[in-house]
This record gives C-alpha cells, structure tokens and sequence, in this order.
C-alpha cells in the first residue's frame, strides 16, 4: 500500500501543488451473497485492502485522474454535454463524477490521484472502492459534509447506470459505513444498518483463488434477470412482492410449481441465504461461533449448487479451508466465478490454516492462494497522515 508520503510526492510530481488525502476500503462479505439486489440482507466487513486518493481543487468542472496502479491518465469535462462511458477503468471514476452532477451536487472539478491496495478481480470490491473515493473526495474538496448513505446511492447509480453492471448496494455501503471491529448487517431495502461484532476469539481470513473467470459480469446480470423473473411468476399466487425478499422458503416451496427448475433453484439460494444472515447476525451476537461456520458453509453450498456461481478452483479452495483444524466455516465471498474465500478461523490456528491451506491448494490447483488475516475497517473518510 502507498503510503501518505509517497502518495503527496507522486501527486506533487504529476499535478503540482499540495493534496489532500482520502481513502475508502475494499470489502469482505461475511454471508448473503447476491442478496442485496433482492431487497434483502448481507453482513460485509470493511478491509485494510482500501483507495486511496490524494486530490485537489480546480477552478474548472474538469476531473482529470492518474492512477498509479496501471499508469494511465484521464480528464473528463463535466460542463461538456454528453460524457459517456469509455469502456475502461475510468468509467468507476467519472461514473460517480457524472452522477453526482445529476443529483444537483454542486462541486469544482478536481485533479486526482488515485492507489489502490484492492486486488482487482477478486471479489474484495476495488470499483466501488474506487468510486467511494473519487466520490468523497469530490464532496469533500467542495466543502461539503458527506451523507455516506447518499454517497453509497450514488455510487451504485454510478454502477448501475453508467459502467453497466447491475450491481446492489452492499459494496459501496460498506465501503462508506464500515466500522472498525465489527461485520455491518445491512438490511438492502431500509438501508438500516447494525454493526455485529466478531468474537476476538476468532479472525476473518480471506484467501484468494487467483483466478477470475471472465463470463462473470454476463452471468452476474442473468442471475439478476432470474431472480426478478421469480417475482413475475410468484406475484399472482402471492400477491404483491417487491423482491425475493418478500418471499419465504414456505411460501416458494408451496408454489414451485410456478417456476421453471432453474429459475426455482436461483430463488430457493435467495431465499435461503437471506434466512441465514438473519439467523447469523443472532449467533454472533451471542458468540456462537460455530453456529456461524455452520451457516458460512451452507452458504457456500447454495452458491454452488443452486445459484451456480462458484468454479472448480473455488471449490477446492472452500473444501481445503473447511477441512483445517480450528475453522470455523469457509464459503466463495463476492460475485463470483473466481475470485476469494472468507474463513473464520479460531485466532490461535490461524497461522497453520494460512500455511496448509496454501500448500494443499497449491498442490491441487498449481495456484499460489494470497491469504491473509484481517480486522474489519471504518468506512470512508480523510487519510490520516
């Protein structure tokens, strides 16, 4: 990660001047996974993996970015008519830029510098890591106080609307509202949030498949289109349902006979997932940490087989983490397809689970697994120097 000094020298360097530092985290999704499109429940930590951006103000409605993970510069002119997506990276960025000015937000435009710890690819979140900075430090640069509820709107309008994924809300909730030492249960319609604090006894490991499939994006709408087709054919039987989460498991099973096999199994995870971080944010409240483990891995399960959305390497990455002394539970985190799995590991195993479960899946896949520990993050704000 870059620190604050090398990141006002590089700043220095390509704009001139002196910044001010901003910096929004990555994330980990404990359970409910393609809930929150549904209306439904997630429980995401933030991470130490965040953006971070150096920035300052204009006197122009020009943004220009450089990014110091990939080399490359751009500008976009918000008082230009017609700014559409270029198809790359800057879309995150410039997306939120562009959303912001549709929602009546009045801000200069700004030169920004942008570093990244986030590994792209792998279900930690980096684009709405990136689109809360570059948001925050938009508002922020302006004067404004930031409403991170509004900002996480707008950076999934940003997603939604302008990069074309067809995202929740979870990512950019989080990464506006972590909070330190705690999981964040959040209810994706009220936008309600409660912070659940993880057992010191127990630590969040994330380890990486190193492997991203790249029909993910396609596949992540179609099983959007699913769940909302689920809706359509359950509606006449029971009456108006806004979402899947409007639907319980007796309710779908005495009416399966609406829905095709698989559009049936795509709503039979939603449903069943959104029981289970309900059911999670008990246990942990009470310092069952087993119980949850139990839930991790029926989660991974219903991702598996009836939300289709985990692969081969994935699968023998949650199948070696569930099998270490002092695991807890393990499942696939993300959208899928690739990407990483989140164990919770008794604290004092974790450094053999780290040790074995990248030498087993080595082993097995020919992959090297970027494990590593971590303690749930607040959400964005100012850079501390």
């Amino acid at each position: 990660m870059v620190d604050t000094v090398s990141l006002r020298e590089a700043f220095a360097e390509r704009f001139g001047g002196t910044p001010q530092l901003f910096r929004a985290p990555g994330r980990v999704n404990l359970i409910g996974e393609h809930t929150d499109y549904n209306d439904g429940f997630v429980m995401p930590a933030a991470l130490e993996f965040e953006a971070r951006a150096a920035a300052s103000v204009r006197d122009d409605r020009i943004v220009r970015i450089h990014s110091l993970n990939n080399g490359q510069s751009a500008e976009i002119d918000l008082s230009a008519e017609g700014n559409t997506p270029r198809g790359d990276w800057t879309d995150y960025a410039f997306g939120v830029a562009v959303m912001l000015a549709a929602a009546g937000k009045q801000f200069s435009g700004a030169d920004i510098l942008v570093s990244s710890s986030v590994p792209v690819g792998s279900g930690l979140s980096s684009s709405a890591a990136l689109e809360v900075v570059v948001g925050y430090t938009l508002l922020s640069l302006s004067g404004h106080a930031v409403d991170t509820v509004e900002l996480a709107q707008i950076c999934q309008k940003a997603e939604n609307d302008y990069v074309g994924m067809r995202c929740g809300i979870m990512d950019q909730f989080i990464s506006c509202n972590g909070v330190h030492d705690h999981a964040l249960m959040i209810d994706c319609r009220s936008l309600e949030k409660k912070p659940v604090p993880i057992d010191p006894k127990a630590r969040i490991v994330v380890a990486n498949s190193m492997v991203h499939h790249a029909l993910a994006d396609g596949e992540y709408n179609k099983r959007r289109n699913s769940c909302e087709e689920g809706v359509r054919l359950l509606t006449p039987a029971l009456g108006d349902i806004a979402a899947l989460r409007d639907v319980s498991f007796a309710a779908l099973e005495e009416n399966r006979d609406f829905l095709p096999e698989l559009t049936y199994r795509r709503c039979r995870h939603i449903v069943t997932e959104n029981e289970r971080v309900l059911t999670a944010a008990d246990v942990l409240e009470r310092g069952d940490l087993d119980a949850f483990g139990q839930l991790m891995n029926a989660s991974h399960a219903s991702m598996r087989d009836d939300y289709e959305i985990s692969c081969a390497e994935v699968d023998t990455l949650v199948e070696i983490a569930q099998s270490q002394a002092g695991v807890f539970g393990a499942r696939m985190t993300g959208g899928g397809f690739g990407g990483c799995v989140v164990a919770l590991v008794a604290a004092e195993a974790v450094d053999g689970f780290i040790e074995n479960v990248r030498s087993a899946y080595r082993e097995a896949t020919g992959h090297t697994s970027d494990i590593f520990a971590c303690a749930p993050q607040d959400g964005a704000g100012p850079l501390d120097e």
